[in-house]
This record gives C-alpha cells, structure tokens and sequence, in this order.
C-alpha cells in the first residue's frame, strides 16, 4: 500500500511558537491528509521520526521545535543531536523527514521575540511542506 499521509511531531516546549509550524504546514498540505504527535521536547524528535518513517504509513514527516539556552545546558549541542538525528532517521528509512528545529541566537520571551517566532514558525512550516511535496514527487517520479 502506497502511503498518502504526512506525519507532523512538535516539540511541546514553547509549543505557543512551534504549533505556529503546523500552522504554516497546513497552508500547503490539507490538515486531513496530516497526523499529528507531540513529542515531550526537541531532543525525542529524532527517536519518533524514525519510528514514524518506518511504519510505511507516511510521504514524508516534519519535525519542529525551538531549542533556546535554557542556562542549564548546552542547546547548541542539544539542536545539533536533533537535526543529527533527523537526517539520520530519513537516511535510514529512505522517507523525508524535515526539519523545523529553530536554536535561534539571541531569544528573550518577551511579546516583540515571541511574535517574531510565531510568524518565523508558520514560513518554517510552509516551506518544510513545500519541501515536503517535491521530495515525495520526486520520489515517485512525478514532476514537481
């Protein structure tokens, strides 16, 4: 059986902002042809995209999350395992698995950054579906 549907995790940390994602990935994909899964934080997206991508069931699967310095560890090491790890689940299943992962430089949660991510979000989410739509047309041989 072929698969038709999108697979679509967020991260719940600060899921204010990274819903906006899932905002930006319906704009492009019907929200009826999208599952949804939370995940507890960025650093379990690479496990469940994986786990996603090999149940067959899925064209492709996006992952968001905001990874910001906490000042209790390292978030750039915490962003580069999360995209390592989702490059790493799509080579090894051979399905799409897109990455919405944002470590942004300079975040403060007042009003002004978080309207600023939130806005960030939804272009993050329409071209991660876009992306999405030509890696799986190319897949089967349809011109984009």
């Amino acid at each position: 059986m072929t698969p038709t549907r999108y697979a679509f995790i967020k991260a719940n940390w600060h899921s204010d902002i990274v819903s906006q994602a899932l905002v930006g990935f319906q704009h492009t994909i019907p929200a009826d042809r999208i599952d949804v899964f939370d995940a507890p934080g960025a650093f379990e997206l690479p496990l469940m995209a994986r786990n996603l991508a090999k149940s067959g069931r899925y064209l492709a699967v996006a992952a968001a999350a905001l990874v910001v310095d906490g000042g209790i560890y390292r978030h750039d090491f915490v962003a580069q395992a999360v995209v390592n790890g989702l490059m790493q689940a799509g080579l090894e299943t051979n399905v799409p698995v897109l990455s919405i992962s944002l470590t942004p430089h300079h975040y403060q949660e007042t009003e002004h950054h978080i309207a600023i991510y939130r806005d960030h979000f939804v272009l993050k989410g329409r071209e991660a579906a876009e992306a999405a739509l030509m890696l799986t047309n190319a897949r089967t041989g349809i011109a984009a």
